[in-house]
């Protein structure tokens, strides 16, 4: 596929699959939290991310199985589907069949995650890693923008019960847009046991420091997130503000910070870019410690809030770099949802807790704690670079 034909079908589908993670992550703190859900519920809705991390379970099927676009379009019907089964259930008082839709939503979501991301590995060279990388983090954040900002925007005007309707058009739309995108050919006789040569892969001594590292690279990230939106409602921000600047202009950043971080995988080397890249994406989180902390002018809380998404695209886009980096293409459904899932575990668990942490800590404290459990994650990068295939990372560097 030519390069720039294999850039624009990336940036659909990842348009694609950031769509219903920016909904859960961004738009649903923020739509219960105005429906009186307290933070600790808040907090605990992480444990609907789950699938996200489970997805390696059923990730050998989409390896096995079909084309790449029948899992996409199918898993985009069902993201249709329970968005607009949103619409007439009470969110000041979420029932267990509240809960079951949201579970259906975020299981689609991750399905299609699965064959998304294996999709990006199928088409990717070593000279296109760095911008395809780059584009990947892009195209989901633009998608971020329409999911959290400018829907949280259309709120106001709309009113929730439509936003819910145009969003489950949307997915019908993208379902058959998808549909249409290019397949690629893969060796059908390694697709017949996919399972077997993921755990010869995955279970080596060489993979032990990569195995802990991924779940710990973006941890101190995820964890700030979590709470960030609840942060600004309850220090009096408005929808308006919280959509054009936390979401919308954040987005904008976390754009710019992804095309920068993957010209400078392409430019400086994988390894590298998680090092610095890495640090850079932990050191902006002192700017939610600032304003937490210190009587800063109230426009104060923009700054952070841009420099925080643009520290996000910066490390996101080093991170998914390296992961494609150690994917083989007739496994990459199950090899990246092992590895996806491991930082979804995190991701997911310590996400769950979050709540609790802020009415513990206040916000101030726990905005510190982030900055220092993304240390650990930095501290295994000597212990990860022989895995990173050098002969790649060279060409890439060029």
């Amino acid at each position: 596929m030519q390069p720039r034909r294999a850039l624009t079908w990336i940036a659909i589908l990842y348009f694609a699959e950031g769509l219903p993670f920016g909904i859960a992550y961004d738009l649903w703190p923020v739509y219960f939290r105005r429906h009186g859900v307290s933070l600790r519920e808040i907090g605990l809705m992480s444990l609907l991310f789950m699938p996200w991390t489970l997805k390696m379970l059923w990730a050998p099927l989409v390896d096995r199985y079909g084309a790449r676009q029948h899992w996409i379009s199918a898993a985009l019907l069902v993201l249709g589907g329970t968005t607009l089964a949103v619409m007439p259930l009470d969110a000041a008082h979420p029932s267990w069949l509240m809960w079951s839709v949201l579970l259906l939503f975020t299981t689609a979501s991750a399905t299609q995650d699965i064959a998304v991301d294996a999709y990006a590995v199928d088409v990717i060279t070593p000279e296109s890693r760095g911008p395809i990388n780059g584009m990947r983090v892009s195209a989901a954040r633009v998608a971020f923008v329409l999911a959290g900002g400018v829907a949280l925007v259309l709120s106001k005007f709309t009113g929730w019960k439509p936003l819910w309707a145009l969003l489950g058009v949307t997915f019908f739309v993208l379902a058959a847009v998808a549909f249409t995108s290019p397949r690629v050919v893969l060796d059908a006789a390694k697709r017949r046991n996919p399972i077997g040569p993921v755990l010869r892969w995955a279970l080596r001594w060489e993979m032990v420091p990569v195995l802990l590292f991924v779940p710990l690279f973006k941890l101190g990230d995820s964890t700030l997130g979590r709470m960030v939106k609840p942060f600004w409602v309850d220090r009096g921000y408005t929808d308006a503000e919280i959509g054009l600047v936390s979401m919308t202009g954040g987005v904008a950043l976390t754009v710019v910070g992804a095309l920068a971080g993957g010209w400078f995988v392409k430019r400086y080397g994988i390894f590298r870019a998680l090092l610095w890249l890495g640090i850079a994406q932990s050191a902006v989180n002192l700017g939610y410690v600032a304003v937490a902390t210190l009587p800063l002018p109230r426009e104060a809380i923009y700054v952070a809030s841009l420099l925080e998404s643009f520290g996000q695209g910066l490390g996101t886009a080093a991170f998914v770099s390296f992961l494609t980096n150690l994917c083989d293409k007739e496994h990459a459904a199950t090899q990246y949802a092992l590895l996806s899932a491991l930082f979804a575990l995190t991701r997911d668990v310590a996400g769950a807790f979050t709540g609790f942490g802020v009415e513990r800590l206040g916000y101030a404290v726990y905005f510190g704690f982030t900055v220092l459990i993304a240390v650990p994650g930095l501290l295994l990068l000597p212990l990860i670079k022989p895995r990173v295939r050098e002969q790649q990372a060279a060409a890439v560097s060029g």
